[in-house]
């Protein structure tokens, strides 16, 4: 089915929808997932764009959208409308002591005392956590998790054009329309994220207090559910629903698998099904490395289609899971970004490398995070042109 040709003339929503539902297609999408920022302003150092082309840069906006034109991707996966699904209100951010090195412990919007090193863009060694006991939980985060309808009417919208427009001001009216140009989504929260967020990747919260733990769980997951829910009553129209994760490293996940399934996976179950009782049929998951361990959660609880798909050392692909899960699991990620650092060989390589894989129907080829500053302009140009030769 993926090499079966439908009309000349879609649009880029109505192919990469056609793709993932194994439907036909008149060639593939030519998709990104962003850039660095210093990888921009290394490219206007370069010459090769103006401050113009770059300013204000953001997922999917305007800025966006003439860097596809120029590069010659697509759209950004990364589009979509993102109600407010953490603290509301965050911690405000603060230095706490400053280094010779120019380096400083500071508290960060989420009350982790950080590490920030002049810049490094890495996750930073944490100090401290302010959430150590049910005490800390009951006075400075609970209440910050809670819903209230401005999580989604105060946010915003990014249409077609890049335009931004508030939910209540003008955004909801561009959502009920039908026939977009770009597939354009609905961000349904992070169920596990936040939490990792805030307690940090090596906390041991759920062997010394599990009721909390649980808690913690159960109400952003709430949150997360009911900004899913208003927004979708309102008779806005998504093209797909999205999680954000980044729960694993490279050796796998920073979560107990068993204890994932038991205590996450529910709340994905019940999220999924409400997606779907809307007419959302794609729900795609973004998380970071290994994630093998997690996909039998997600895809068990509705979550089909898998992002970034970090290659990473070790080598993560759709196809082992497309064997395992069948063609219910989808894909979108999984080119090599490194290869953009090297030459337009190791592109085209890495492009040969993706023929079997978009053989198999279900799946778009996308840069496996955002572009790096050491990727080579001409590299990327080269990629886009090549991706339409091979697959268009």
């Amino acid at each position: 089915p993926s090499q079966e040709r439908g009309p000349r003339g879609m649009n880029h929503r109505e192919r990469a929808l056609a793709v993932l539902n194994y439907q036909p297609f008149d060639r593939l999408p030519v998709v990104h997932f962003g850039f660095w920022g210093e990888t921009l302003q290394k490219w206007v150092d370069e010459g090769r764009l103006t401050p113009a082309d770059v300013e204000g840069y953001a997922d999917g906006n305007a800025a966006d959208r003439r860097l596809c034109d120029i590069l010659g991707f697509d759209f950004n996966w990364a589009s979509h409308f993102s109600p407010n699904a953490n603290l509301m209100p965050e911690f405000e951010p603060r230095v706490l002591e400053e280094f010779p090195d120019g380096s400083r412990k500071a508290l960060n919007p989420q009350g982790v005392v950080i590490l920030e090193k002049p810049g490094t863009r890495s996750i930073p060694m944490e100090f401290d956590h302010t959430l150590k006991t049910r005490a800390d939980w009951e006075e400075h985060y609970r209440h910050r998790f809670q819903w209230h309808p401005d999580r989604v009417l105060k946010s915003w919208v990014t249409t077609d054009t890049g335009e931004r427009l508030r939910f209540d001001e003008g955004g909801l009216d561009w959502l009920r329309r039908p026939g977009r140009e770009y597939a354009y989504g609905l961000f349904c929260g992070s169920l596990y994220g936040y939490v990792r967020d805030i307690i940090g990747a090596q906390s041991t919260l759920f062997a010394e207090d599990m009721d909390l733990f649980v808690e913690m769980i159960d109400t952003i997951a709430e949150l997360s559910y009911q900004n899913t829910r208003f927004a979708l009553e309102q008779g806005a129209l998504f093209d797909f629903g999205h999680f954000w994760e980044d729960i694993c490293f490279k050796n796998g996940p920073l979560i107990i698998p068993s204890l994932f399934e038991a205590l996450v996976g529910p709340h994905y179950r019940r999220v999924t099904g409400l997606l779907r009782d809307h007419g959302v049929p794609v729900i795609s998951l973004d998380c970071d490395g290994c994630i093998d361990a997690l996909v039998p959660t997600w895809i068990n609880n509705g979550v089909n289609t898998m992002f970034p798909i970090e290659v990473g050392t070790w080598n993560a692909s759709i196809a082992p899971w497309r064997e395992q899960y069948g063609s219910e699991l989808r894909g979108v990620g999984g080119m090599n970004k490194v290869v953009f650092s090297h030459d337009r060989a190791a592109v085209d390589a890495e492009i040969e490398r993706l023929r079997p894989l978009v053989d198999l129907g279900g799946y778009i080829p996308c840069p496996d995070h955002r572009i790096a500053r050491d990727a080579e302009y001409d590299n990327v140009r080269h990629y886009c042109d090549r991706m339409r030769q091979v697959f268009g």
